[in-house]
């Protein structure tokens, strides 16, 4: 029997005994109500309430525009939702970096506004203290490595990170130092999977992939991405599942036309 089935409530220890048991972690992102339901009745191990709703929900072209009113508001639909699955929420941009007073306040925001489980947050060593700080007021904090999306004007692309030895073995020294400063979990984004490798078999703590091969303890997909609600998405890394685009479009052109002829509604849809 695996782990998540054994009890109610995915928590943090549960990822803990899932990677020690080598049982993989599925974490797929929701954004509202309705969708964070269908997934955690399917069962998810993780939702994470991403700042890719930047993306995704609001159209801009990063990451960077979303603000944490707005990451609350979206947290608190799912965690309504979600009676298993752990939640997680994103720090949007400029809500943590180089003040960890402010990172804690922000944090403390998302858990007492939103009931989240926890928060995640990009970097390594430049965000070690926050971390320590955001984990002993006792709030669990993911990391995140590789290609990090609120950088995306410092790299100035969104290729694949850690290809080079100096900048893999940083991200060797980063995942160590998020472990020791407190993280339960952390995300390795767009990097080599043999790295992957080495950073999920250095650490005691899950890591979780997107991009980032199969040798991390989990993977985790942008809900849109995944049932193919976006189209013009198509990195080597993502999967779909459905092909949601083309099916509502066809069921929205199809009401279109049964209005436009008076077939909807008829003599059954009406009172």
């Amino acid at each position: 029997m695996s782990v998540n089935k054994e009890i109610k409530r995915i928590t943090t220890h549960t990822l803990q005994k899932m990677k020690r048991e080598g049982e993989k972690i599925s974490m797929l992102t929701a954004y509202d109500y309705s969708m964070a339901r269908i997934i955690d009745d399917a069962g998810m191990d993780v939702i994470l309430v991403g700042d890719s709703a930047s993306n995704v929900m609001a159209g801009h072209e990063t990451t960077l525009p979303i603000t944490l009113d707005q990451m609350i508001f979206l947290a608190s639909s799912v965690v309504r939702a979600a009676k298993r699955s752990l939640v997680i929420v994103d720090l949007p941009f400029g809500s943590y970096q180089g003040n960890s007073k402010e990172a804690l306040n922000s944090a403390i925001r998302i858990m007492k506004e939103s009931g989240a489980h926890g928060v995640k947050l990009e970097g390594g060593i430049t965000e070690a203290d926050t971390i320590k700080r955001i984990v002993s007021a006792g709030i669990p904090v993911m990391g995140h490595l590789g290609l990090t999306p609120q950088s995306i004007y410092k790299f100035g692309t969104y290729a694949v990170r850690a290809t080079g030895n100096d900048e893999a073995e940083q991200l060797l020294t980063d995942a160590a130092l998020v472990e020791q400063a407190g993280c339960f979990a952390l995300v390795l984004e767009k990097i080599p999977a043999s790295l992957a490798k080495q950073v999920t078999e250095s650490l005691h703590i899950p890591t979780i992939g997107i991009g980032a091969g199969h040798y991390t303890d989990g993977q985790v997909l942008v809900m849109h991405d995944m049932f193919g609600i976006n189209k013009e998405f198509k990195p080597r890394f993502l999967r779909r599942y459905l092909n949601l685009y083309d099916e509502m479009k066809a069921a929205a052109e199809q009401y279109i036309k049964d209005v436009k002829s008076g077939d909807f509604p008829n003599e059954k849809e009406q009172y």
